[in-house]
């Protein structure tokens, strides 16, 4: 292991530039393999110094502008952000901190004339940093982002949501047994919905019960579809876009015959190897779900979208992402829907959910759904749960979960939830 910290910080400032320039999601390149080269506990360093940088890098962008009187190439730039949370919101040394990045930056050529740059610009927050940062309002969503989601929802939830987004996110678990056990056994808080939620994890992999089994991670809000479809024992389920797996281990637990279907292989890598770990059986596809063939008695689409509410978790999306791609993504919502009700049995019901704050990709679509095919109505019985709260129900017979809801709590996931039903 680099005792001098250089190596989590070079592999730091090298996955912010490529979130930042290239438009790479962090999930994406963990996945090929660019931290492997670190030790177990550089790695974690690495991706918590770029997660933390992402969260404030409005904040920190302000900070460094009164100091820059023109603007510097990416990799200098990214430099000087992860500095400034290193020593402003992470109470770093300052004195380690300033050399490490001169020193990063004086080993790349292209930029290496600029040390000098962030040698000054750095150490001007050694002394006062710390202070100035937490005079700054919390940071704000990107404003291609903002904007929609401020008409969406008003000013005061968006800011609330962004409180909660700064803060990051707790670890939530679904449960394979007794919910009230596990949150027991871990130290956890048990949610109204059934997931337990843990503040202060550490590794995942070293938690009780992981190599047993007994959990697996999911957002408590990313559990709420599976609860709303509710699949029986031996009923025929089909889990549209199952990838990672959670909602099929949900309803394998129960006992559902669940076909877990997707387009990507290697994302099925991951479902296989929950399903295995927890012991559960379910038939997993390869395939393109606007061909598969088959009838249900229950299907779940959580269906592609711009995982917008999910940014408390992956603050890198509103930087690797420029919101182009999110018509493309509402009309393929459309069809997959139109061709989820073709494969149910007549009484058969369909959730749909997304984990978007785009009413587009949510209330919106299953308006135009309602209005184009009469033969389809909202099961209002299966959302009537009674951990369902009356701030989450939208009109249209739905459920909004949004990520300032239960920000005592440490908030949720933003997801659109509804369960319909086929006319027999």
């Amino acid at each position: 292991m680099d005792k001098s910290g250089l190596a989590p910080r070079r592999t730091a400032l090298y996955l912010l530039d490529q979130i930042t320039g290239e438009g790479r999601l962090m999930a994406e390149m963990v996945a090929s393999g660019v931290l492997e080269r670190l030790a177990p506990e550089e790695r974690a360093r690495a991706q918590g110094l770029v997660m933390d940088t992402l969260r404030g890098m409005e904040r920190a962008d302000r900070m460094l502008q009164k100091h820059l009187r023109k603007e510097p190439s990416l990799t200098v730039k990214n430099a000087l952000r992860l500095g400034v949370i290193e020593i402003c919101a992470r109470r770093e040394a300052g004195h380690g901190v300033v050399n490490s990045y001169v020193e990063l930056i004086s080993r790349n050529k292209r930029n290496a004339m600029l040390k000098g740059l962030v040698n000054a610009v750095l150490r001007k927050f050694t002394t006062d940093g710390p202070e100035a940062w937490d005079a700054l309002r919390t940071p704000r969503m990107p404003k291609w982002l903002r904007d929609p989601l401020a008409e969406a929802w008003g000013a005061k939830p968006i800011a609330a949501m962004e409180e909660v987004q700064f803060a990051g996110a707790p670890l939530d678990l679904t449960p394979k047994g007794d919910a009230a056990a596990l949150a027991e056994r871990l130290g956890g808080e048990l949610l109204p919905t059934g997931s337990v939620r843990l503040r202060d994890p550490g590794q995942v992999t070293a938690l009780d019960g992981y190599e047993t089994g007994d959990w697996w991670v999911q957002d408590a809000a990313a559990a709420v579809p599976a609860k709303i479809l509710n699949a029986q024992s031996g009923e025929k389920v089909l889990d549209l876009c199952s990838a990672p797996g959670g909602k099929t281990l949900q309803m394998a637990n129960v006992g559902a015959k669940v076909t877990a279907l997707d387009i990507s292989a290697d994302r099925l890598k991951r479902v296989h190897e929950n399903l295995e770990r927890c012991g559960l059986k379910a038939k997993v596809v390869q395939g393109d779900a606007l061909e598969h063939e088959g009838k249900y008695d229950a299907i779940l689409l959580d269906a592609p979208c711009s995982a917008t509410g999910t940014i408390r978790r992956h603050p890198d999306l509103p930087y690797a992402k420029d919101g182009s791609g999110f018509f493309s993504l509402i009309e393929l919502q459309e069809v997959m829907l139109d061709r989820a009700l073709t494969l149910l049995n007549p009484g058969g019901r369909l959730v749909y959910c997304t984990c978007s704050l785009l009413p587009d990709e949510g209330e919106v679509q299953i308006e135009e759904l309602l209005a184009r095919n009469p033969n389809v109505q909202v099961d209002t019985v299966a959302m009537d749960l009674p951990w369902v709260e009356d701030a989450w129900r939208s009109p249209e017979g739905g459920l909004r979960l949004r990520p300032d809801y239960w920000a005592d709590r440490g908030g949720m996931d933003g997801f659109y939830v509804v369960c319909l039903r086929l006319n027999a």
